[in-house]
């Protein structure tokens, strides 16, 4: 659990970056209707976009806030994969926030057959590996399945983003912005997958993956 001692001011800027990175990722088309969820880490908690909400119409003062057993502290009711962030938290020590979204061609990726669930895409582009690195896939189960949450703890230790399958990406970051801008790099890199299909592919082998790894002291 973070260490970091945090004020009024700081947990209400958190909830203006969710609002602002929430209308953001709206705006440009990565969600729609009132799918997807953000949520940053908290000195005694977390803060999570609430049940049923648009990430393009999030009010600050609104936002689900919970403690570290996922009970509801203040704001509407959240999530109702809460379970989902509670566990990745856990899991991942080190994440500020987490960023969950129904992305169209991530969500496409994830309902594809014959995927390696041990790394869902190949490694295109070395932006690619820098914020994603692997993409294992986590099997089906409905929304809300709290099994869910343990089939992403068993993960989320090693894996800063992970696939659901028929379902969409989760990634975490050290902060929010770190995490959208992630989630964007996976969406592009899905989109990338799926124009090169029927095309000749050359994707970075694994010494380049590796100078990667070593230059940025990425661990995956």
């Amino acid at each position: 659990m973070s260490t970091m001692i945090q004020t009024n001011s700081d947990e209400m800027r958190l909830r203006e970056q969710i609002v602002e990175f929430g209308r953001s990722i709206f705006d440009r088309g990565l969600t729609a209707g009132s799918s997807g969820n953000l949520s940053v880490r908290l000195e005694d908690g977390w803060l999570l976009t609430p049940t049923n909400a648009s990430l393009g119409r999030l009010d600050p003062a609104r936002l689900a806030k919970l403690d570290w057993k996922g009970n509801r502290v203040s704001g509407d009711a959240p999530s109702k994969e809460a379970f989902l962030h509670r566990a990745m938290y856990e899991e991942r020590h080190g994440a500020g926030a987490i960023v969950h979204l129904h992305s169209t061609h991530s969500a496409a990726i994830s309902c594809m057959d014959g995927l390696n669930p041990a790394d869902c895409l190949p490694p295109l582009t070395a932006y690619y590996v820098m914020k994603i690195g692997r993409l294992p896939l986590i099997p089906y189960y409905r929304p809300g399945d709290p099994a869910l949450g343990e089939a992403i703890r068993g993960l989320a230790g090693k894996h800063s983003a992970v696939l659901l399958a028929n379902h969409g990406p989760v990634v975490s970051a050290n902060t929010l912005e770190a995490a959208v801008y992630a989630v964007e790099e996976l969406e592009e890199t899905a989109k990338l997958f799926l124009l090169l299909r029927n095309a000749p592919t050359r994707p970075l082998n694994a010494e380049q993956v590796q100078e990667l790894k070593t230059a940025f002291k990425l661990d995956f």
